[in-house]
Parts: structure tokens; sequence; C-alpha cells
């Protein structure tokens, strides 16, 4: 293309990160089965899958940072990054409905039924089993475990995690009047808040399964607890890996008052990670 002619995309160099990228995610898939299935080389691949997977992002994501720091990219290429977060936390909404679809599906539908609420029905599958959420579930009718409660550790990390909203709603605020100094010390909040989440939420596993009897094979309350907890959980640490990589961008000076979507991208996923939790809270600890 000539000189004269312009365009309001960069295309970059070939890379070699999407074909990285595949063999890290092949061994994650195959590691994951391997070690579901029993099998001695499952997790040696699985880790070295995702140690493939991290060096994948970290370098294609450097690559990115350094072209956006060099200027070449034009603001029809900042709507089409816009556009890429937005189907990506689009896919993400969709991810924990099909959870939320499972608890519902559960709780409203496979519990009354199989309890007794239909005895036209359930009388031929158990036969004098009633059953009331939370349950264990048929054939776990004699496992002893005790639900997690909702106004104890829960509702302290419900507070962190609405309060880590805040703060980086402070320092997005800041952001776009240029208080870099503002942004660096409620962005760090930020993180801090969330490391502590996490920290609380790690504490609350082990008080689950040492003291209420509660693991992934506590039947099907178990599994969705942890299920839905759990992945969330790995959605908030992925977004604090996020909001530290922005705070040094920060610090570094990448950003300006009127270009800043890498911050914006990542506030836009932590706010989606509180919207989570809240559903979380009231449907898998009060409800």
């Amino acid at each position: 293309m000539s000189n004269e002619t312009h365009t309001p995309y960069y295309v970059p160099e070939a890379s070699y990160w999407p074909i990285v990228g595949s063999f890290g995610l092949l061994g994650l898939g195959l590691g994951a089965a391997g070690y579901l299935q029993g099998l001695a080389w499952g997790m040696p691949v699985l880790l070295l899958g995702a140690a493939v997977t991290v060096v994948m992002t970290v370098g294609w994501f450097a690559d990115v940072i350094r072209e956006r720091a060099a200027g070449l990219y034009s603001p029809q290429m900042a709507r089409s990054f816009r556009w890429g977060m937005i189907w990506f936390i689009f896919s993400e909404v969709m991810f924990f409905a099909a959870f939320f679809g499972a608890l519902f599906y559960v709780r409203v539908f496979a519990v009354p039924w199989l309890g007794g609420e239909d005895p036209a029905t359930s009388r031929f599958l158990w036969d004098g089993v009633v059953l009331s959420w939370p349950t264990a579930g048929p054939g776990f009718l004699d496992l002893d475990f005790t639900p997690m409660a909702a106004w104890g550790l829960p509702a302290v990390n419900t507070l962190i995690l609405l309060t880590s909203g805040v703060t980086l709603a402070v320092a997005h605020h800041a952001m776009r009047h240029g208080r870099q100094g503002r942004v660096l010390v409620f962005l760090a909040a930020t993180i801090v808040l969330g490391a502590l989440f996490l920290g609380i939420q790690i504490y609350e596993y082990g008080h689950a399964w040492r003291d209420l009897g509660l693991r992934p094979d506590t039947g099907i309350y178990g599994a969705l607890f942890y299920m839905l907890t759990g992945f969330h959980g790995l959605h908030v640490w992925i977004g604090v890996i996020m909001l530290a990589v922005m705070l040094v961008r920060v610090w570094a000076g990448h950003f300006t008052a009127g270009r800043h979507f890498g911050f914006e991208a990542a506030a836009w996923y932590w706010h989606f990670v509180d919207v989570v939790w809240l559903g979380l809270f009231l449907f898998v600890y009060v409800l």
C-alpha cells in the first residue's frame, strides 16, 4: 500500500504467539483429561500447558502494549478493541449464565421432583425419599454436611468486593481528569481489596472442608457451590492480575485522560466480576 493511502487499521507483523497459544491450550485440555482419568502424565502436561499459556499471554499483550505506546493505533482500532472487550464480557456472561441455569434447574425442578413433589413420577425413582434444598441428593442421604451460612465470611467478602468496585470507580474518575497520583492510590486499594477477597475465600474453603463436611463431592450442593464460587474466584484472580498490570502502566505513564482504554477494559471486567458475585451471594448463600 502506498504512503498516500491511509487506512484506519494497523496491520501487525506476522506473530508466532497464536501457534504458541494453541499448543498451550492443547496441553491444558489433554492434561486436564488425563488428570481426571487418573493418568500419571495428566498433571505434568496440564502444568506445562498452563505455563505455555501464561508465557503466550504475557508476550502477546506485551507486543500490543508496545504497539500502542509507539502510536500505531488509530481511533478505529480503539473502537475495535472496545467491541472486542464487549463481546468477551458477553461470553463471560453466558459462561456464568450456564452455571446459574444449572443451579436454577436443580433447585426448581430436579430436587422437588425427586423429593416427592409429584408422586405420580417421583415414586418410580426414589420412593419414600424427601428432599429439600440444600441437599446432597439421593444416594447421599447419610452424608453429614452443613450448608455455608451467608451472614459471616461471605457477607464480609461481599462488602469487600463492593468496596473494591467503589475504589476502582474513583480511580477511573481520576484517570479521566488526569490525576495520576489519585489513580495510583485507589487502583492499588482495589488490588489489595481483591487479594483480600481471595484470601478470605481460601480460608472459607478450608472452613467448609474441615468443619462443615462440605466438599466438591458432597453431592449436588457441594458440586454447585464449589463450581460457582470457584470459577468466580478464578475470575477475581484474573482481574487482580489485570489491575496490577494497569497499575504498572499508569506508573509508567502509558495512559492519558483521553486515551486509556486498557485501564477502562480492566475496569469493565472488574465491575462484571462484582455483579456476578452479587448473584452468587443471593442465590448460593442467602436463598
